[in-house]
């Protein structure tokens, strides 16, 4: 386990999978991030690379191989994260191709996730540089749940997600079989940009949004106000997720996306997917910030 703390937070990584695991508040012991209870569900905040989501029969081609690979690709569990620097309030993970990893993926890569935190606000920075001689194509994104209620006297029912501008955009429904996004969508947002949390919001899995104006998202609580805001400006997708009736919800950046009913499992293809040059490097910042009220 890795640390990072301020006079005001304290962060925790695990090596595996480079994961963050809490955010607490020093004076209060006040803990942000779902603590993975395994009855429910045994993550806390995945980091996601080099997919998002499923794809068709758990596969993909790529210059006519079929390739496989499981959901959310294969950094959220990975051991090989090596710390590559690290001081009181930052740290870089790396993860390199390997000869397992070519078998899913086979690009010659390097993928880094650095944790930066300052007052109250934890960046995750990530870099992915293509070490091959052809073009690389990936997604990476975030998957970060947080605890709500905060409090034993409070409800799910009592927070909202607040989104900054005013949203027309509609969730996109998933194949519950397959998990694969279907061309069928819901309306989500009340009072123009608000989503209101209950139990049964995630009966039909993710909301996923592909064409939202905002670039941030607040949790609140309806009557005592803001809790955390999530920053995810160059993360064209966002998926909001929990298990149906679980004390906790995932705010989720993405770049890219599961794999559509309709894909032809052509990488090349796939929706939101990134394509990096070789010798090229790419970088996507989301932050995570702790409002004031919550620090005393």
């Amino acid at each position: 386990m890795f640390h990072l703390q301020n006079d005001q937070l304290k962060v925790s990584i695990k090596s595996k999978g480079a994961e963050l695991c809490s955010i607490k508040c020093l004076e209060t012991q006040r803990e942000f991030i779902w603590q993975a209870n395994s009855n429910i569900w045994a993550s806390h905040a995945p980091n996601l690379f080099p997919i998002i989501g499923s794809m068709k029969e758990d596969s993909y081609y790529y210059n006519s191989k079929l390739f496989t690979m499981p959901k959310h690709g294969f950094a959220r569990h990975n051991d090989n994260f090596k710390v590559e620097e690290q001081s009181e309030n930052h740290i870089c993970f790396t993860l390199k191709s390997n000869n397992e990893l070519r078998s899913y993926f086979p690009f010659e890569f390097e993928f880094s996730i650095t944790y930066e935190l300052k007052s109250n606000i934890l960046a995750l920075h990530h870099t992915v540089k293509n070490l091959d001689y052809k073009t690389m194509y990936f997604s990476l994104g975030g998957h970060p749940a947080f605890n709500c209620p905060l409090k034993d006297d409070e409800s799910y029912t009592d927070y909202i997600l607040e989104f900054e501008n005013p949203e027309n955009s509609e969730s996109y429904l998933l194949n519950m079989t397959n998990g694969l996004v279907t061309n069928k969508t819901k309306p989500v947002f009340s009072n123009g940009n608000q989503i209101q949390l209950k139990p049964d919001l995630f009966n039909e899995d993710a909301l996923i949004f592909k064409d939202l104006i905002s670039r941030k998202v607040a949790l609140k609580q309806k009557k005592k106000g803001t809790v955390l805001t999530v920053s995810f400006d160059g993360f064209p997708f966002l998926g909001i997720w929990a298990k149906p009736n679980a004390p906790y919800v995932c705010i989720e950046p993405w770049i890219g996306i599961a794999d559509a009913e309709d894909t032809n499992q052509e990488l090349k293809d796939k929706e939101g997917i990134v394509a990096l040059k070789a010798a090229d490097e790419f970088k996507a910042t989301y932050s995570i910030e702790i409002d004031h009220s919550q620090l005393s």
